[in-house]
């Protein structure tokens, strides 16, 4: 029996639902593979994804900063992220001492990381091999948001890890030592019929459009009541629990949903940021998508880049957003993109980390 340490952001709920999607599919490939899950921020809603699993554990350990964003805006905080990240940097001789103390008592031989650099920092201290599975890297994600230092300091931990396995959106560096291999989307497995149950409990007649409208359980937005979105004619709307919307067709996620991504499956078209864990779901489900606009960020840049020139949604500006009422013509218009085209990736990806797991 193989350890394997798998270290996810602690950055929303994205991170951990895609994580979530691999590490299924791994127990599934091998018998003779034990999982520790290094994370923090959504580890209740992990354990609950593998609350019949015995080969999965896990340690409550803070992976990463993530993005800081300004109150009441999908915009970064640029200087509360540089105090955040130069701190979490000066903490990180001492948190890398309790992480090969852990490897070392858990006789863990091998890593994976989506994409904390403490676990590809921990692996390469101790000769262990490291994968990093990804559309992006912190280190690109924060560049003209943090000091050169601070990216100097990242840059030196991913450039350790041994394989590197880049998603779609990505447009990062080979870091991979030994391997860099290139994969699409993915997601956790969709049941057709709970979809469908989801459709019937929000729309019982059948007669109006579902909107799932996802900015993401980290994004924290005092005005979006207000917004005249919820009008819209024919339309009941799917947010998350902790969005605070009281509105008659606002249906709120339960806060003890798990298999969230039936939510997306079930929607007509897909409102969200370029968080590309619920791009991902909606692409894999094959939802239309309307993605907000945030120049600043460069990880959504690089998303948004290859959505558009892969014709994989239509955009739309915050501002345009605060205004917008949803139409017919609007969901047929999304609807001519080519989502369908593409298909769940995580039962490749796992079979190649499977491969790399085997040959240590």
């Amino acid at each position: 029996m193989k350890t394997i340490a798998y270290y996810i952001s602690d950055y929303g709920y994205g991170h951990a639902t895609r994580s979530t999607a691999i590490i299924r599919e791994l127990l599934k490939k091998s018998e003779q593979v034990k999982i520790i899950i290094c994370h923090s921020f959504a580890l209740d809603f992990l354990q609950q994804s593998f609350r019949y699993e015995h080969r999965v554990t896990f340690r409550e350990v803070a992976t990463d900063v993530g993005y800081v964003l300004r109150e009441n805006s999908l915009e970064p905080d640029g200087e509360v992220l540089n105090i955040k990240v130069s701190s979490y940097v000066s903490e990180f001789p001492t948190k890398l001492d309790e992480e090969t103390q852990f490897m070392k008592e858990k006789n863990v031989s091998f890593v994976i990381s989506d994409i904390s650099p403490l676990g590809i920092a921990g692996a390469a201290a101790l000769n262990i091999p490291s994968l990093g599975l990804s559309n992006f890297t912190w280190h690109t994600a924060y560049e003209g948001l943090i000091e050169e230092r601070l990216l100097s300091f990242l840059h030196a931990q991913y450039n350790q890890m041994t394989y590197h396995f880049p998603l779609a959106c990505s447009n990062e560096p080979s870091w991979g030592i030994e391997e860099n291999q290139s994969f699409g989307f993915y997601s956790r497995e969709i049941d057709d019929h709970e979809a469908q149950r989801i459709r019937k409990e929000i729309d019982p007649v059948g007669e109006n459009y579902i909107i799932y409208f996802g900015l993401g359980m980290k994004v924290d937005i005092g005005t979006l009541s207000e917004l005249p979105i919820w009008q819209s004619l024919n339309c009941k709307f799917i947010v998350s629990s902790n969005v605070e919307v009281n509105h008659p067709n606002v249906y709120r996620i339960p806060t003890n949903a798990v298999e969230t991504h039936h939510y997306v499956a079930a929607a007509d078209l897909v409102l969200t940021k370029a968080g590309w864990g619920t791009i991902s779901e909606a692409v894999c489900a094959g939802v239309p998508l309307l993605i907000t606009n945030r120049s600043s960020m460069k990880e959504d840049r690089h998303t948004i880049d290859y959505l558009v020139r892969h014709q994989l949604c239509d955009l739309i500006e915050w501002e345009e957003l605060e205004g917008l009422v949803v139409t017919p013509s609007l969901i047929e218009t999304c609807r001519q993109q080519r989502i369908s085209h593409y298909k769940n990736e995580a039962i490749h990806i796992a079979e190649e980390i499977n491969k790399k797991i085997k040959s240590t």
